[in-house]
C-alpha cells in the first residue's frame, strides 16, 4: 500500500499544478477580453463630446477635430507609470493646479468613477 501511495503522489502533484495554470490561464484570458472592453468603452467615452469630450482640447490618435489647449495624448504610460495619478488628474485636475483650464470631470459628476477608470485604461493604450 505504501509503495502505491509513493507512486500516486507524483501524479496527484501534476494535476494540481495542471488544474492551477489552467484556472490562471481563464483568469488572464477573462481579464483580456475585460481590458478590451474597458479600452473601447473608454475609447467612446473619450471622444464623446457629451461626455469625457477629451478631443475638445486634446490631440488623439484616431480622433477628428482636436483642440490644442491640452497637450497632445501620446505615450501615455511613460506620462503617468501611476494610474492613479492619471485617473486623479481626469477627476479633479484641480488638485494639482488650482489655475487649470481642464474641469474636474469627477467632482463635477459628468463622469462616474467607472467612467474615469475606463477612460483612464484607454489613454495608457496610447
Amino acid at each position: 500500500m505504501h509503495k502505491l501511495l509513493i507512486k500516486i503522489r507524483p501524479t496527484i502533484k501534476l494535476l494540481a499544478l495542471s488544474v492551477t495554470v489552467a484556472i490562471l490561464m481563464l483568469f488572464s484570458m477573462i481579464s483580456m477580453a475585460t481590458t478590451a472592453d474597458d479600452i473601447a468603452e473608454g475609447k467612446q467615452l473619450a471622444f464623446n463630446r457629451k461626455k469625457g469630450n477629451c478631443l475638445a482640447c486634446h490631440a488623439m490618435e484616431g480622433g477628428d477635430l482636436a483642440g490644442n489647449t491640452g497637450p497632445p495624448m501620446i505615450v501615455m504610460q511613460a506620462r503617468y507609470p501611476d494610474r492613479s495619478k492619471l485617473s486623479q488628474q481626469i477627476a479633479d485636475p484641480t488638485i494639482k493646479n488650482p489655475n487649470t483650464l481642464m474641469p474636474p470631470f469627477g467632482r463635477h459628476g459628468i463622469l462616474t468613477d467607472t467612467e474615469i477608470e475606463k477612460i483612464t485604461t484607454y489613454l495608457l493604450t496610447l
